[in-house]
């Protein structure tokens, strides 16, 4: 006869009854959506409740409000303008103009402080001492200096120190840098097809090419320089976080240092510095608005003029945290996209 089996000391446990699907409360999934629904409510009742009181309390002092001014006349001029534009434009015309502004001083800081702090992040592992020595100090002190003074200082820079449009530095007869700004050959379209514009120096000012004024060169450089120091750390904790045996096996096999860093390191460290990255241009993008300070028409300094203007406050300020909420989205957007296909990209 076959042996009895021991018997178990500990009787196995019945298995949990599976929730029942559907709208029950004792579901966690339903619990959640009511939840959920309840906050949304929330949030709804307090904008409602918010908007109701702002325009009775307008109403009550007098304070006109709407979007009809969007229509009228401007009425005031812009110093650099992306696009035409004449004080007899509306007011939309205007802030089109201040968005474009702030559009063109944010893109160009967001490749030059990702080519400058990569370059500083990168130079942190030098082998020379005064190279990491020279990366770290730039870290430090620009990281640690408030962008607004970094703005007021370059802005006096370029203001008081460089020479009259007169007597400006050139560089091969075709870049020119004065108090004025920098001007720079830029192509035109003609009659004949497209052609290069060459500023030259004509009596008391340079004629042709495109001109760089001082405020947008003071925001440019102000805003690359301090946000190149964050971006140089988070290039370096990309590539310190890449784990010792990588390099090494990379080394085995002859690799440079270069080649390590492009075929083995850099693709490994993205994946850390996507994250901060996008954050690192999210606040650039939104430190533009600092650009006020030094007189850079952007659109901060557009929604100011109109504002005092129209007496429209509250549309004024709507617009321009619309316009941010966008561009932040947009970007964040943006690199979540290509974190996304790079990653896809690893992984095949």
């Amino acid at each position: 006869m076959p042996a009895e089996r021991p018997s178990p000391l500990i009787a196995a446990r019945p298995a949990p009854p599976r929730a029942r699907a559907g709208w029950s409360w004792h579901h966690p999934a339903t619990r959640a959506r009511v939840w959920q629904l309840l906050a949304l409510l929330g949030v709804a009742v307090l904008l409602g409740w918010l908007v109701f009181n702002t325009q009775a309390n307008m109403a009550a002092r007098g304070i006109q409000s709407g979007w009809d001014f969007l229509g009228q006349t401007a009425g005031f001029d812009i110093g650099e303008q992306p696009i035409a534009y004449e004080s007899s434009d509306p007011y939309w015309r205007a802030f089109l103009v201040g968005l474009l502004n702030t559009l063109r001083v944010a893109l160009a800081g967001i490749v030059l402080c990702t080519l400058l702090g990569a370059a500083v992040g990168i130079g942190r592992f030098s082998r020379n001492l005064p190279v990491r020595a020279l990366c770290r100090g730039y870290v430090e002190l620009f990281r640690n200096v408030p962008l607004l003074v970094q703005l007021l200082v370059w802005y006096l820079l370029l203001v008081e120190y460089l020479p009259d449009t007169t007597e400006a530095w050139a560089w091969g007869h075709s870049v020119f840098l004065s108090k004025s700004g920098l001007v720079l050959p830029f192509p035109q379209h003609g009659a004949d097809g497209w052609h290069w514009s060459m500023p030259a120096l004509d009596g008391f000012a340079i004629e042709g090419g495109a001109a760089l004024s001082p405020e947008f060169l003071a925001v440019l450089a102000g805003l690359t320089f301090y946000t190149a120091a964050f971006v140089a750390e988070a290039v370096r904790a990309g590539i310190a976080s890449v784990p010792r045996g990588q390099i090494e096996a990379a080394q085995s096999i002859a690799l440079g240092r270069w080649q390590t860093l492009r075929l083995v390191t850099g693709p490994q460290a993205l994946r850390v510095m996507a994250p901060p990255l996008t954050n690192q241009y999210l606040n650039l993008t939104k430190n533009s608005s600092l650009a006020v300070a030094v007189g850079y028409p952007d659109l901060v300094s557009i929604a100011n003029t109109s504002l005092n203007q129209t007496g429209r406050a509250l549309e004024c300020i709507a617009i321009v945290m619309a316009v941010y909420l966008t561009l932040s989205l947009a970007t964040a957007l943006l690199m979540g996209r290509l974190d996304r296909r790079d990653r896809a990209r690893q992984q095949a």
